[in-house]
């Protein structure tokens, strides 16, 4: 007499997966190709289903996640639809902040959501030495932003002292034909829009932005709330 065996099938695990760059050039660059394939390996190989991914595109990582547009999709998402789990490639793509980073992965944690880093595992626990390695990398990621924000800042004041003027990047609304742009931002704006949905209304009319590419939130927000 024979005998069937059943063989179960791996539970299928649904997650969300959210990626960070924080300038225009990394959007155009491989930062967000890097990041989505770290993803996509580290789901397949430990039984997850990337049911949405959320891209935050030129939005620093000082930013409080609060105020970051793909972020706050994302927070809403996992309090109405049952998926529970997110995944990075880093800790760094959630803050350049330590105090950022602590209070994200405690709002993550008061809530019942898992935040998974591909490259840092194990650290999202709330085992003691853990969360000290997980704050010491922290530390070392606020450094760096730091170091290159100095490192930057010294070309400028190198540059104006060997020529008599860094003038820097200028301000969006400087440049031939960016006035009209602005204009019609503001005008937006002053009517109840919101970082998306202007975006959407540029890239509707086919205006482009600076570099020649699409409009993001994170994009029309730098500009609007400048100094």
């Amino acid at each position: 007499m024979e005998t069937t065996t059943e063989t179960t099938k791996p539970e299928i695990k649904k997650a969300f997966a959210y990626l960070r760059v924080s300038s225009e050039g990394q959007v155009e660059g491989d930062g967000l190709t890097r990041q989505r394939k770290a993803i996509e390996a580290y789901a397949k190989k430990n039984g997850f289903k990337i049911v949405q991914w959320f891209e935050e595109r030129g939005v620093s990582g000082t930013i409080e996640s609060a105020d970051r547009p793909a972020f706050g999709e994302m927070m809403v998402a996992l309090l109405s639809n049952g998926t529970r789990t997110v995944i990075i490639e880093k800790l760094d793509r959630i803050a350049r902040s330590v105090a950022i980073q602590e209070n994200t992965i405690n709002e993550f944690q008061r809530k019942g959501f898992e935040l998974v880093s591909v490259s840092e595992p194990d650290l999202c626990s709330d085992d003691p030495s853990r969360v000290a390695m997980r704050q010491m990398l922290g530390v070392f990621a606020q450094l760096d932003r730091a170091n290159i924000v100095l490192k930057l800042r010294a070309a400028r004041q190198r540059k104006k002292s060997a020529t008599g003027r860094c003038e820097g990047r200028k301000p969006y609304g400087t440049h031939e034909g960016e006035q009209d742009v602005l204009n019609k931002m503001r005008d937006l704006h002053a009517v109840g829009g919101n970082w998306e949905t202007i975006s959407a209304a540029l890239n509707t009319e086919s205006i482009k932005t600076r570099s020649g590419g699409k409009w993001y939130p994170a994009t029309v927000r730098k500009i609007l709330v400048r100094k």
